[in-house]
C-alpha cells in the first residue's frame, strides 16, 4: 500500500502563486510515476502534470509555462509550483502515484483562484 498526503492548497487571487506538496509513504518502488490531477465541480478529473522516476515530465496544455512539477526522491515528496493562477484553475487537486499498474490517490487539496 501507498499513502499520499497533500498540502499547500488555499485561496489565492488571479495572477498569484501556490505550491502543492505530496508526501508518499508505504511500499514505494524506485520505478514509478507521480503526478497531479484536478477535478472542478461538474467536470471530470483531468491530468495536470506527471513526472516519471527518471525525471521526464508532461503537462496539460492548459498549464504549460505556468506550472512546474518536481520531485525530491530523498524525501519521497512531489511538488507542483503553480504560477500565474487563473480562476479556471480552481479545483480539488489530487496527488497520484502509479506503480505496477496500480494507482494510488491522495485525499485532495482545494485550490480556489478568485478573479
Amino acid at each position: 500500500q501507498v499513502q499520499l498526503v497533500e498540502s499547500g492548497g488555499g485561496l489565492v487571487q488571479a495572477g498569484g502563486s501556490l505550491r502543492l506538496s505530496c508526501v508518499a509513504s508505504g511500499s514505494l518502488f524506485s520505478i514509478n510515476i507521480m503526478g497531479w490531477y484536478r477535478q472542478a465541480p461538474g467536470k471530470q478529473r483531468e491530468l495536470v502534470a506527471k513526472i516519471i522516476s527518471g525525471g521526464i515530465t508532461n503537462y496539460a496544455d492548459s498549464v504549460k509555462g505556468r506550472f512546474t512539477i518536481s520531485r525530491d526522491n530523498t524525501k519521497n515528496t512531489l511538488y507542483l509550483q503553480m504560477n500565474s493562477l487563473k480562476p479556471e484553475d480552481t479545483a480539488v487537486y489530487y496527488c497520484w502515484y502509479r506503480r505496477d499498474f496500480t494507482d494510488y490517490w491522495g485525499q485532495g487539496t482545494q485550490v480556489t483562484v478568485s478573479s
